[in-house]
């Protein structure tokens, strides 16, 4: 098997199979990727002798595919992995109350390191692109540029209903998105509303649409996670928020809409033929006691489905090989129809589904030429699968495999890790400084609760 170096650059990828996600099931064994400037050049099945020499990374006895895609995720939340055990952030009240007190206390400086390892993070668990939401997104940006990974990082837009907050959160956005243009060919700026209607005001809504429209970029909110956004508007000029959101133009921009684990199916229509994804994370709304999202008739009705793992304060982990399961049996169980969204379709989700939320290329998410050089490995012998004809592969992808066993993992032809070691950051010194802010974090919110404690007493 030949080196991986840090500067080594690789034309061709050996494996002993390809699962090249064409919807047909495909598997090369064995099988060759050429690449050529950041994209797939070739897929090829190998007949005679193994391709070998300058250029060349045989892999072995690996499984080869595209990279996963995590379509909703808050990487600077690493800092707080945990604190929202036991509690739904799926409610403007838990929203509130867990986190917003934390990130009262939260300054740019303490965002880099927990960056860096969520980054190394998805980077071991087989995910090459994600979707960010957050705040300091200008510090957020210069460490996904150094990981490699390929993402859409949007400023988070908080406003309350506080005039001053729109009006600085508004401004913090656009300069950041106007700073991103041309920056990167893997890393784009995007906004973030927080979420339509409830928190972000349609006055700010159409700005931030304005904003995109202009940039070329897309939109990322939270929607749907209970009946907010519909309760808003039927006290607001009626309707629907999917008809609202259609009416304004909303959805005539790439827009990420995270969770929708509330959203009734007879709007799924509305949605059809728009530039909105569906980001579900299946694994919160299990964790927060909410309803499954509509993937199945999502799915029916033409409407973009993606997958995410949200933050890792209460969904504590960022196995999206965990999150496509959980999505099947999630299906299946509410649905009580075995195998509701199969297999095949949930790594379609976490491929191409992802790939579309974040405005990539139809080809995108794919092992065909044309497509970004987006792939991961995984041993064969760390896939659990039964006999070959009693099995597919794709069923044990999903139900046999977990994103620790990921091995390689490469964004637009760079090696980003190689036999499971990370390439691109410094995981321990990263991990060595989240501590130290933390500890900041810590020390600040005893100090206001110990101020208010004084205060009280005279």
């Amino acid at each position: 098997m030949s080196s991986i170096g840090r500067n080594t650059q690789t034309r061709t990828i050996v494996a002993d199979h390809i699962w090249v996600n064409d919807g047909e099931g495909t598997v090369l064994s064995a099988g060759a990727i050429d690449i050529l400037d950041g994209r797939i050049e070739q897929v090829r099945a190998i007949t005679g002798a193994r391709p070998s020499g300058p250029g060349v990374v045989d892999l072995g006895a690996v499984v080869v595919m595209p990279g996963l895609v995590n379509a909703h995720a808050h990487t600077p939340m690493s800092l707080m992995r945990g604190v929202a055990e036991g509690t739904s952030l799926l409610t403007m009240a838990g929203f509130l109350k867990v986190l917003r007190t934390r990130e009262a206390h939260l300054t740019p400086e303490l965002v880099p390191a927990s960056v860096a390892v969520s980054c190394a993070d998805y980077i071991r668990h087989g995910i090459t692109s994600f979707a960010d939401q957050y705040f300091y997104a200008d510090e957020i940006a210069p460490v996904v540029l150094e990981s490699g990974m390929r993402a859409r990082l949007a400023w988070g837009i908080v406003e309350l209903g506080d005039d001053e907050a729109r009006s600085r959160e508004l401004a913090a956005a656009e300069k950041f998105a106007e700073s991103m243009v041309g920056a990167s060919d893997v890393v784009r700026g995007w906004l973030g509303p927080h979420a339509f209607f409830v928190d972000n005001q349609p006055e700010a809504m159409l700005t931030e649409l304005a904003v995109a429209k202009r940039l070329g970029a897309g939109l990322h909110a939270h929607f749907s996670t209970t009946s907010e956004e519909d309760d808003w508007c039927a006290a607001n000029g009626g309707g629907t928020a999917v008809d609202r959101l259609v009416e304004m133009g909303m959805l005539d921009v790439p827009t990420i809409l995270a969770h929708c684990t509330s959203l009734p199916v007879e709007q799924l229509p509305a949605l059809a033929g728009t530039r909105a994804a569906m980001a579900v994370v299946p694994s919160v709304a299990m964790q927060s006691g909410v309803s499954a999202a509509p993937v199945r008739e999502a799915l029916d009705h033409g409407v973009t489905v993606a997958l995410g793992t949200d933050n890792v304060c209460n969904n504590t982990n960022v196995d999206m090989f965990e999150e496509m399961r959980t999505l099947g049996k999630l299906a299946a169980f509410t649905s009580k129809i075995p195998n509701q969204v199969s297999p095949r379709e949930i790594l379609e989700i976490a491929t191409v589904g992802g790939q579309r939320a974040i405005a990539g290329d139809d080809s995108d998410g794919r092992l065909v030429a044309g497509a970004v050089a987006d792939l991961i490995a995984i041993p064969v012998s760390e896939i659990a699968r039964g006999p070959v004809g009693a099995q597919t592969l794709e069923s044990a992808l999903v139900y046999g495999t977990s994103g620790s066993s990921v091995s390689h993992s490469m964004v637009a032809g760079r090696w980003l890790m190689a036999a499971r070691e990370v390439l691109t950051l410094d995981v321990a010194s990263a991990l060595s400084r989240q501590q130290a802010d933390y500890d900041i974090l810590l020390a600040r919110i005893a100090e206001e609760a110990g101020a208010s404690n004084g205060a009280r007493g005279q």
